[in-house]
């Protein structure tokens, strides 16, 4: 693409939100997630629960989705019968063939005359939904080729690798905007335009221990007392910080390698869209562990986007000092204030001149060093993405 074409290079976002009792990240132990910083303990959320959230509700909003899955071949098989009639031995069959042609490692489970068979990647493979049907059609094309049974993991398929890898290779703005690691295909790898921080409390969050109990109902009917079932579970509250950055040159290479369009302006009016549907996501998401539970549905207290033509620049360090509670209780506004004075002192550090726009939108009273107010989060995203493209003349 031009270079005239090309958009500043980053637009950041800067989330302080509060969360009451929840359980939204847990690790393998089934304990709330934490971290040591600024010698205190505070509540973590992993970048890739978070990420997964934001993915999820970016999907919907930008009306593309992706599939992550070891499972090709079950997948194709399920088209091949829904879609093409075919049996189940003959679907199975298909759905291996696939994953054979497709060149990635994989592994067998059962034997082909079994209805437990089934060869998977050794990995999991990251392709736009669609492709899967694509896969199929593909199948249901070469209906002779599909009859050697793959029962070794050397075994290969007559089903041309060069098709089959061409459509697994093939991305979407999902794909696009959040990468994809896949290195059996030549050229399938994809680096990701968006990179997510771990969020974490601004002040000390001590996780608390929920002791619980369910009731049998025909036992308390009967006249009898005690509980059916009893267990423990952690949970936390507080203010989070929450940070991601969407590196808009990267967006722009990944469509223009993609071939998603000839016309750059063309490829520069999709990455509005999709920097739009980032944007809007990551304010709005949630993970959603635990959400029957705890519904922990909040919305944030302040969300702050910046455009820079340098690189991401992360306020995390503003909290490096914990946030201590205020008079009359409360970690939200004073997380406002130390969020306020670390971006006037970082930005000018950094340079105010890599800064091309700043607005800001939450609660509270207004403040000064996050630029220009606005009153909604949509028109905080219209505002970001409209400074961030501003080199097309403002519509692409």
């Amino acid at each position: 693409m031009p270079t005239a074409h090309l958009p500043a290079c980053f637009v950041d976002v800067h989330v302080l939100q509060s969360v009451p009792v929840s359980t939204l990240n847990r690790d393998d132990l089934n304990a709330v997630k934490t971290v040591d910083y600024g010698g205190v303990r505070r509540t973590r959320v992993s970048s890739q629960s978070w990420k997964r959230a934001l993915r999820r509700e970016f999907q919907k909003s930008i009306g593309q989705f992706a599939t992550r899955t070891r499972r090709i071949g079950k997948a194709v098989a399920d088209v091949l019968k829904e879609k093409h009639g075919w049996d189940d031995k003959e679907a199975r069959l298909a759905g291996a063939h696939i994953v054979a042609a497709s060149g990635i490692k994989f592994d067998i489970k059962g034997k082909p005359d079994q209805e437990d068979y089934e060869v998977t990647t050794n990995g999991l493979v990251y392709l736009p939904s669609e492709s899967i049907e694509e896969l199929a059609d593909l199948a249901a094309g070469h209906p002779d080729k599909i009859k050697k049974k793959i029962e070794k993991s050397t075994d290969t398929s007559r089903l041309p690798t060069v098709d089959v890898q061409a459509i697994i290779r093939r991305g979407n703005a999902v794909i696009h905007t959040f990468g994809r690691m896949l290195t059996e295909i030549d050229d399938a790898g994809v680096d990701g335009a968006v990179q997510v921080a771990h969020a974490f409390t601004t002040h000390r969050s001590d996780v608390q221990v929920d002791y619980f109990t369910a009731v049998d109902d025909l036992t308390s009917e009967w006249g009898e007392t005690g509980s059916g079932h009893l267990n423990e579970a952690e949970f936390s509250a507080g203010t989070f910080y929450r940070f991601a950055t969407i590196d808009l040159r990267e967006l722009v290479a990944n469509m223009s390698r993609a071939g998603d369009s000839e016309d750059p302006r063309d490829v520069a009016e999709d990455a509005r869209n999709i920097t739009g549907a980032f944007l809007s996501s990551f304010i709005r998401s949630l993970p959603q562990a635990k959400k029957n539970s705890t519904a922990p549905h909040t919305a944030p207290d302040l969300v702050h986007v910046s455009v820079r033509s340098d690189r991401p620049l992360s306020f995390a360090a503003a909290f490096e000092t914990p946030v201590r509670f205020a008079q009359g209780g409360g970690h939200s506004a004073a997380s406002r204030d130390q969020l306020v004075e670390y971006a006037r002192t970082a930005t000018t550090l950094m340079g105010k001149d890599r800064v091309l726009a700043a607005h800001w939108a939450g609660t509270g009273r207004d403040v000064e060093g996050l630029g220009a107010r606005v009153d909604s989060f949509d028109a905080l995203v219209e505002a970001g993405v409209e400074a961030a493209f501003a080199p097309l003349g403002g519509n692409a």
